[in-house]
């Protein structure tokens, strides 16, 4: 790009990340997208694993953008959420919350799904697709931000190789670990839940039917998740898989990673259970420290946080991801806005209306994620009665049910156009 300034400069180019600057190249905004790493590489790999959930909401933004046509034929629907307790033999309990996906739209004759499932291979692979052929986005990769200069006018950016892009507005996507949030002042809200997820995939031999389970264990939840199916293998026990997030104590997850994969697959088949029948771990097994961090403010002089790097939730509600999609739809929707109007899109009244625009959905994913955590990751013989009633009486109520399917859909409070499926 021959410009001297961008609008936008994009520091991480992880899944949220690429999918700001795609968002914001489309909406006309000259963006600069910055790793240290390859991008190609990043695509290159085989699976890993890691599977990302995509809420119905998320799926319009990516249908919006033309990146859902890449991802469509590899995205596993959500149909149905069964919740339940369960003890140390990893037995669910009688009493559970059944989740219909149907029931969002009672009137529709084709009602969507939940959600989908997808191999977050494929959703980089479709999101540098669609960078690659965005005339708005520079990539710069392998690349690093050395320095950092803002001030009320403009913000610039020193580059490892030299090079310094100025810019009037910086975007940290690095995650709930990046620099940029604590070199800028931001404090955050952190804490460590002592939790371990370990993620894996598993091949059983019935169908998932797009089903989505979690059991709520001592040490915590145990989601299974249905993917698309796999190849069959000999030795396996079928080509149906699920994704599994499996959270444990950390002490008990690191003596769980150390055996060796017979007695692994004994302890893991305890508490999967035999409702898909015989079921195996697959591939290789990842892992994870679990803890919370949610930055006091989202924005300072010509910066903005966006995803993890703003708020890092437990996977309880597998909504991490879907939070800060909706940050990005938010903040392309204010930035396109100002730009459309001649205002200057990193000035401190055009930032603060996305960070007012998503502190309290932000927050209440923070505290309500936190507090079920809290609540059911514990092993209390009274507590877990409650736990049940509870589960079992909102089953027992329609007009409920249906309020929690909305909100697990993203279909609740006041939603940017992206997220309807439109163009800012």
């Amino acid at each position: 790009m021959s410009s001297d300034r961008f609008d936008l400069a994009v520091v991480g180019a992880g899944l949220n990340g690429s999918l700001l600057a795609l968002a914001a190249g489309s909406a006309g905004l000259r963006t600069v997208l910055i790793d240290r790493v390859p991008l190609r590489s990043l695509t290159e790999a085989g699976f890993d694993g890691r599977t990302t959930a995509i809420a119905y909401t998320s799926q319009r933004l990516f249908a919006a953008l033309g990146v859902w046509d890449d991802i469509a034929g590899v995205a596993e629907p959500i149909r149905d959420i069964r919740i339940s307790d369960a003890g140390h033999d990893g037995r669910a309990s009688p009493l559970f919350l059944h989740f219909d996906h149907r029931e969002a739209t009672p009137d529709s004759r084709d009602p969507a799904p939940m959600g989908w499932i997808v191999e977050n291979r494929f959703l980089r692979a479709a999101l540098l697709k669609r960078l690659a052929d965005c005339s708005q986005v520079e990539l710069v990769a392998p690349d690093e931000v050395v320095e950092t200069a803002r001030d009320l006018d403009r913000a610039e950016l020193t580059l490892k190789s030299g090079r310094r892009l100025p810019a009037r507005l910086v975007a940290s996507a690095e995650g709930r670990f990046g620099s940029m949030r604590e070199d800028a002042g931001i404090g955050a809200r952190k804490w460590s839940y002592g939790q371990t997820a370990i993620v894996l995939v598993a091949h059983h031999e019935r169908p998932h039917r797009g089903v989505a389970q979690e059991k709520f264990l001592p040490g915590g939840p145990f989601a299974i998740l249905p993917m698309t199916d796999g190849p069959v293998r000999e030795g396996m026990a079928g080509e149906h898989r699920s994704s599994i997030v499996w959270t444990e104590r950390a002490d008990l997850a690191r003596r769980l990673l150390e055996l060796d994969p017979p007695r692994f697959a004994a302890e893991f088949a305890r508490r999967f259970g035999d409702h898909l029948g015989p079921v195996e771990p697959v591939g290789p097994r990842w892992s994870h420290p679990l803890g919370l961090v949610h930055a006091d403010r989202y924005v300072d002089t010509r910066l903005v946080l966006v995803g993890d790097a703003a708020h890092g939730i437990h996977p309880i509600a597998g909504q991490g991801y879907n939070l800060g999609v909706r940050d990005i739809a938010a903040l392309v929707e204010v930035l396109a806005d100002a730009k459309h109007l001649g205002l200057d899109i990193g000035a401190a009244d055009t930032l603060e209306r996305y960070a007012q625009w998503r502190r309290a959905d932000n927050f209440a994913m923070v505290a309500a994620t936190d507090l079920l955590n809290r609540l059911f990751s514990n092993d209390i013989k009274p507590l877990r009665l409650v736990r049940g009633l509870g589960l079992a009486t909102v089953n027992r109520v329609p007009a409920l049910r249906r309020f929690f399917v909305r909100h697990a859909m993203g279909m609740v409070g006041d939603l940017p156009k992206l997220i309807r499926g439109e163009r800012p």
